[in-house]
């Protein structure tokens, strides 16, 4: 006998016993909007406005320069790090909050080669999946023409066997943008240790949404953004980890003051400090990391209620009741799912395929107040998606309903062929 498709009654009661409801009320969500697109840019938090401006009005405006020292601008990345270390299986003292995903890959990926280099010269390749995000694809293709290495790139099924022996290091995305598809850290890291590759994993969609433990996993080095699960806001600095028995063994390229082991000394040669220190370059954005700083409060606040297992348990619910609604709701109307079903390869959101009209969906549906994404395809391998963020921290099983019946409206009623859907915005 099949599972009775629950209502909208059945959603609404979950959401009144849900044990992680109150940690909806640390955040101003903006009335009649269902917002399904924190797996692109994170909710403000209410702590975060009366924070910054303090930052700015008190630490900057009456302070000054004094507050690098009495507000502790100058340790700042330190301490933001400390708290992404809680949330990714790091140590404290081993995360720095620095510059943006893109630097920070470069700077890992660099030290990567430079260590593979030095332990095997003869391996030529960095391995990654071919949907990876393009921006870490367009850093390893720079330092490949670099330094002559060839970027090979795989279907994600191919992934393990193409782990041979001219695998200098193995660059992926822990789950995917596109799709939502989680790798198994632990395995793939542990075959590439096995076949002497480093491991570098980028965790933009992870942090705060997944659990990770980097140490069990035994991965070499990762990145990630602030701005998506850890609800940073626009453009927050990113993070680095770097196992601690690399760290000490290359300069990372990006040599900077900041990363210098006494910057104050203003000496004219570098010496690099010890540790994840060395992985900073210049000043730091201070207040966008005071934001990140009341972001991550907002995610770590959920450690009073199972922390991480709980919100992972919640997001399993939330992806597998939309996907549930989808199928019996919309069958018909030519929508895939790229998100797998197995839950242990399940990230935090949901993405459907469409080969016609996907962005103008997203679009008609953003006009009803429900904000997801659209991600375009290349090809009938990897079609367009439509994609949506299901944040545990605020996003609720009656928004889950309401989301998938206004879908079905767009749909039937075929509102989105109106023109002015089609129309492409720079942002998408």
């Amino acid at each position: 006998m099949s599972t009775p498709l629950p209502t909208l009654q059945d959603c609404e009661l979950l959401d009144q016993h849900d044990p992680l409801r109150t940690l909806r009320d640390q955040f101003d969500l903006p009335s009649g909007v269902i917002y399904l697109d924190g797996n692109s840019l994170g909710v403000l938090p209410r702590a975060t406005p009366a924070r910054v401006a303090h930052t700015l009005t008190h630490e900057w405006g009456q302070d000054l320069i004094r507050s690098w020292n009495s507000a502790g601008w100058f340790s700042l990345p330190h301490r933001v790090g400390d708290k992404i270390a809680r949330l990714i299986g790091a140590q404290a003292g081993e995360v720095v909050a620095a510059d943006s995903t893109s630097i920070n890959l470069y700077k890992v990926l660099a030290a990567a080669l430079h260590i593979a280099a030095a332990d095997a010269p003869h391996r030529k390749t960095i391995l990654s999946e071919r949907s990876n995000f393009p921006t870490d694809l367009y850093i390893a293709q720079a330092l490949c023409q670099e330094r002559g290495y060839a970027l090979k790139l795989v279907e994600p099924e191919d992934i393990a066997a193409a782990l041979q022996g001219d695998v200098a290091v193995l660059m992926l995305t822990h789950v995917n943008y596109r799709t939502g598809a989680m790798h198994d850290m632990a395995a793939l890291s542990a075959q590439a240790r096995a076949q002497g590759t480093l491991s570098v994993w980028d965790l933009a969609h992870s942090a705060g949404a997944v659990p990770v433990d980097l140490h069990a996993a035994g991965a070499d080095f990762a990145v990630g953004c602030g701005y998506k699960y850890l609800n940073g806001g626009p453009g927050a600095p990113a993070f680095v980890w770097v196992r601690p028995q690399h760290t000490d063994r290359f300069w990372q390229p990006l040599s900077g003051w900041w990363g210098h082991a006494a910057p104050f000394d203003f000496t004219p040669d570098y010496q690099p400090a010890a540790g994840i220190t060395r992985f900073q370059c210049g000043t730091q954005p201070i207040l966008s990391l005071v934001a990140l700083d009341c972001g991550l409060d907002s995610v770590l606040a959920a450690d009073a209620l199972g922390g991480m297992a709980a919100l992972r348990r919640k997001s399993l619910a939330l992806t597998g009741l939309f996907m549930q609604l989808v199928r019996a709701r919309l069958h018909g109307y030519g929508l895939g799912l790229a998100t797998p079903e197995q839950e242990s390869r399940r990230g935090s959101q949901v993405s459907l395929t469409r080969t016609e009209g996907a962005y103008a969906i997203v679009q008609a549906l953003i006009a009803r107040g429900v904000i997801g994404d659209f991600r375009a395809g290349d090809g009938a391998a990897h079609p367009d998606i439509l994609r949506f963020g299901l944040t545990p921290l605020y996003i609720g099983y009656a928004d889950v309903w309401n989301a998938v019946e206004q879908l079905r409206q767009v749909m039937d009623s075929g509102e989105w062929r109106d023109s002015r859907f089609a129309r492409r915005n720079a942002v998408t």
